[in-house]
């Protein structure tokens, strides 16, 4: 949605096929350490804005505000998630969220998750929302890892505002990572090829 509508689109979802027949158990003793934290993005990984850098946020626990309108939560078990937000001084943000699985199957089966929120998102902001016209578009599948997808989403208020955002959605083993890329204006607007370079390194660079 637009990032001046803050009108919850999203339906309920669920993934039980998350769920089924998956039981989540605590390590005993003697285990193994627990494995490292998924890396971050860093500022300069971004697509390059042309009049101004992008300055990064710290990396916090949780899921992050800025992808509650297209992914979400719901339905989803209670995993391990971090985020972290970028903005430039000229109303561009950005976000990347970073989920760790129990195991590569979980974390299989949340890509596909996130990637039909992200694809069906303009329907359901349409819905919600009727003083609002969305559109998507899907730019492809990436060969990095375990793979990852680019889609756009186009936002129109009757009022006249416009909006542009980039999602993708990538894993690698049992991590998921999300990277969502928004500002003003349309699809002419959106840096794509440059997005999902910033995707393949996000992807890329977890572990």
């Amino acid at each position: 949605m637009s990032m001046r509508i803050r009108t919850s689109a999203c339906t309920a979802l669920t993934v039980a096929a998350l769920a089924a027949g998956t039981v989540l158990t605590a390590p005993v003793a003697g285990a193994a350490p627990k494995a490292a934290a998924p890396k971050f993005l860093s500022a300069s990984q971004l697509p390059p804005h042309p009049t101004s850098s992008w300055t990064a946020g710290p990396v916090t626990e949780g899921f992050p505000e800025g992808l509650g309108l297209c992914v979400s939560t719901e339905g989803v078990l209670d995993y391990d998630y971090r985020n972290q937000e970028f903005r430039t001084d000229l109303n561009t943000g950005a976000v990347q969220l970073t989920v760790v699985t129990g195991t590569a199957a979980q974390a299989n089966a949340l890509a596909k998750h996130y990637d039909d929120l992200i694809r069906t998102c303009a329907d359901r902001i349409e819905e919600s929302t009727p003083e609002v016209e969305a559109e998507g578009r899907d730019y492809g599948k990436l060969p990095v890892e375990e793979g990852a997808r680019v889609r756009g989403l186009h936002t129109e208020t009757s009022w006249g505002a416009t909006d542009i955002a980039l999602l993708s959605v990538g894993r690698d083993g049992r991590t998921v990572t999300v990277v969502k890329w928004g500002q003003m204006g349309d699809f002419g607007d959106a840096p794509v090829a440059a997005f999902k370079k910033t995707t393949t390194t996000a992807v890329n660079k977890l572990y």
